[in-house]
């Protein structure tokens, strides 16, 4: 890995003179918040030399001029939610806090579009658009702390994007401060455009390694006032799963199609103190959304996708509660309670291969020592893999881990599926990304990084090694 200018004292004081006195830390007891992100193995944290907490795009244009001139690495941070090391300043350097730009700009309900600064959390755009009536139907779970930024860095999906598509997919516009200190902006407030390369998606998604962006233009979308949610439970995995295509081919248009695996049934239950859930001890939870304008409709679709569920030879179809939801939403937090170390995976397949790929994950589980815990959004596709450490060595752990990955991105490549569904890449499978990337495309990745941050001073360590 190449080796970085450490951060001086001559470096420090043109921080402070840029961000001011009070937004630079040099504390040790400060700089240990930015050590991690949501990643639970200490062997993973990494200790920066600094950190700023710029208000705006001009500042940090200047922080990353300075970069360029003196040869330090920047890692940007939004909210530290990542779960793929993508918040960890791995190569030291400086950590660039996104935490000040946190204002909602403008809301324009005729445009249906909202513009906002990269450190907004999600939860408050998303409140801010339904007190307008409308929609910002980007959902990632980690909504109530995450920011916007990283959404956008990262590509994140969540709970609507059966629907409604990932965050890409809620972006009409990004502001964004390129690696060589420039600021720019990209795309525009247009339902349709051909005018040269779509650069606001090509930086939706690299992980803060072509740029940090700074604002975002959001789509918004009408509110629909009806909406049932199903909770089918099933006692047989391989009939859960076979249940979505037969739903996409009814015609229900889902909003959310989720899965919890019976550990994570009972896990999130313990863990939210739910008593009496339904087939605790043997149940497995699909939640169903849909949403609709027209409340005849509404009831229509609610009994197809009931009779389908019961066709699929679920074990009880009932309302899905906020009990249910948000022991979907604590499936992450849940597993703290049984493990201090964890693993989480996000590989994502073609939907009508979802089931069989769930199916060879349990089996190959079987063989190592450590619980693989399985929700999903099986509506799109993308599988969420927890490995639980428990009690072991770290040298068992490691080897362990490492041979359970082999396999499965093997064979996630092989169903036509990638190593992430909106969790991103990061530090965590840099390895993994350089030996299952087809050439060409990897290639293409590393000739654009090389080309916008010819220094490799942004986000180093992280998607690709350039």
């Amino acid at each position: 890995m190449k080796e970085y200018q450490p951060i001086t004292k001559e470096i420090i004081e043109k921080l402070r003179d840029i961000v001011g006195p009070s937004y630079i830390k040099t504390d040790t007891d400060v700089l240990v918040q930015y050590q991690t992100d949501y990643e639970s193995d200490p062997k993973r944290f990494h200790m920066p030399e600094a950190a700023v907490i710029p208000a705006d795009a001009e500042e940090i244009a200047a922080v990353l001029k300075l970069a360029n001139t003196y040869g330090f690495p920047v890692t940007v941070r939004s909210g530290g939610t990542s779960l793929a090391d993508g918040a960890i300043p791995v190569c030291g350097g400086l950590v660039l806090s996104m935490e000040r730009l946190n204002t909602i700009l403008e809301l324009n309900e005729d445009g249906m579009y909202m513009v906002v600064e990269a450190g907004v959390r999600t939860v408050d755009l998303q409140r801010r658009a339904r007190e307008a009536g409308l929609l910002y139907a980007g959902d990632p779970s980690s909504s109530e702390s995450c920011l916007i930024g990283g959404n956008l860095a990262t590509n994140a999906g969540g709970l609507k994007a059966v629907r409604y598509g990932v965050t890409r997919n809620q972006v009409y516009a990004v502001e964004m401060v390129t690696p060589t200190g420039d600021i720019v902006e990209l795309g525009a407030c247009l339902k349709k455009c051909s005018t040269g390369y779509s650069l606001e998606q090509l930086v939706i998604g690299s992980e803060g390694t072509l740029g940090i962006i700074t604002k975002a233009t959001l789509k918004l979308s009408p509110l629909p006032p009806y909406k049932f949610d199903v909770l089918a439970i099933y006692t047989e995995p391989d009939t859960a799963l076979e249940m979505v295509p037969r739903l996409l081919k009814a015609g229900i248009e889902p909003t959310s199609v989720e899965y919890m695996d019976n550990s994570y049934v009972r896990g999130c239950a313990d863990y939210c103190g739910y008593t009496n859930m339904p087939h605790y001890e043997d149940g497995m939870y699909v939640i169903i959304t849909v949403e609709s304008f027209r409340e005849e409709e509404l009831d229509t679709r609610m009994e197809t996708v009931c009779q389908v569920c019961e066709a699929s030879g679920a074990a009880e179809v009932l309302e899905a509660d906020e009990r249910v939801w948000n022991m979907r939403r604590n499936c992450q937090t849940s597993v703290e309670q049984i493990s201090k170390v964890s693993l989480t995976d996000d590989i994502v397949v073609p939907v009508h291969n979802i089931a069989t790929t769930i199916e060879h994950i349990m089996e190959v589980g079987k063989n190592y020592p450590f619980q693989v815990k399985i929700n999903a959004h099986i509506g799109d596709g993308n599988l969420h893999i927890v490995l639980c450490k428990m009690d072991m060595s770290d040298e068992e752990w490691d080897k362990n881990v490492e041979a359970f990955h082999q396999d499965v991105y093997a064979y996630t490549y092989a169903a036509g599926g990638r190593l992430a569904g909106e969790h991103g890449i990061g530090n965590k499978k840099l390895a993994y990304m350089e030996k299952f990337t087809p050439a060409g495309e990897l290639n293409m990745m590393k000739t654009i990084k090389r080309a916008m941050d010819p220094n490799t001073i942004l986000n180093p360590g992280k998607l690709i090694e350039a």
